[in-house]
């Protein structure tokens, strides 16, 4: 059988440790990444009687994707500007 364990910090209040054997990896990313998990101590992986700390792996994955922007035409956004500017001096 194979489990995970989702420990929430929540401050003064405590902490709550989410464990449903129904929910999979995916669904734990899924939800770290839509914002439902938040404040996570730590998320351990528990398969037969081993246990293993994925956090990191976890939160990597939940991650959203860091794209560099693509060159960026500096001359052509300073035409454009320039040429919004001379439209709107015309009204």
């Amino acid at each position: 059988m194979q489990y995970f364990v989702v420990m929430i910090d929540y401050g003064r209040r405590g902490r709550e440790a989410v464990v449903d054997p129904e929910i999979t990896r995916r669904e734990v990313v899924s939800r770290i990444a839509s914002g439902e998990y938040r404040n996570i101590s730590f998320v351990h992986e528990i398969v037969e009687s081993a246990v293993e700390d994925v956090t990191e792996a976890v939160l990597a994955e939940a991650a959203l994707p860091r794209i560099p922007p693509d060159d960026i035409d500096l001359q052509a956004i300073r035409l454009d500007h320039a040429r919004d500017l001379r439209k709107h001096e015309r009204t």
